[in-house]
């Protein structure tokens, strides 16, 4: 027998709406745990229909760090102006700029990876190998992985989410699409760190001292 109980439970974890968590209980024989997997399968398969449709409202979220040492901008877009304006899409929004701010990735995803930068990396990952004396056989083979590994250290939606190491950014976005009923999308951001990129000059100390002992 599915009670109310059981319904509330059900959708303080999952979030979906009462008639859906119903749904899923009676056909998981009252079993919270598949019903979960049961509304997540669900919730997965209708963000894949949604993800073709247009998303051009959203919001630019901003998100400051250690005292103004990191800086990040991220735009991300939704259907309406309605979600938009919602805790819920905010709360994703935020939870982006701060896995930028914590993750430093380089593109959005890895189709925006240039062909070149696949390249070179395959180059250097070739050439580690191979001083290791690793056979060229077995060398291609470690590309593919290698290079698995490498878009899910320089692409956001690839990289574990830093709040749960167990999904990641795009399954984050994914289930927000499932819970919210919009298409979303993250467009484009930019990371700022004090000093990034500015040569510094190193001063050498033990020099330094010499220097000064041998004027005195």
């Amino acid at each position: 027998m599915i009670t109310a109980e059981m319904v509330k439970e059900l959708r303080e974890r999952t979030g979906s709406g009462m008639m859906d968590c119903k749904k899923a209980l009676n056909e998981s024989n009252g079993d919270i745990e598949k019903a979960i997997d049961y509304l997540r399968e669900k919730g997965l398969a209708a963000a894949a229909k949604k993800a073709g449709r247009v998303a051009a409202e959203g919001i630019v979220e901003c998100y400051i760090h250690g005292g103004g040492r990191i800086g990040v901008l991220v735009e991300v877009n939704c259907e309406t102006d309605f979600v938009a304006k919602t805790d819920d899409f905010k709360d994703l929004c935020r939870d982006i700029a701060m896995q930028i701010a914590a993750a430093n990735p380089e593109y959005v995803s890895r189709e925006e990876v240039p062909a070149d930068v696949i390249e070179r990396e395959k180059e250097v990952v070739r050439a580690q190998a191979l001083n290791e004396g690793k056979p060229e056989a077995i060398v291609e083979k470690m590309l593919t992985g290698r290079i698995e590994k490498f878009y899910k250290q320089i692409c956001l939606l690839e990289q574990p989410f830093i709040k749960d190491d167990e999904k990641t950014v795009q399954q984050l976005v994914t289930e927000k699409i499932s819970k919210i009923g919009e298409n979303i999308s993250v467009r484009r951001f930019a990371r700022f760190q004090v000093g990034e990129g500015i040569e510094k000059k190193e001063n050498d100390f033990a020099a330094e001292v010499a220097s000064m002992s041998a004027k005195n």
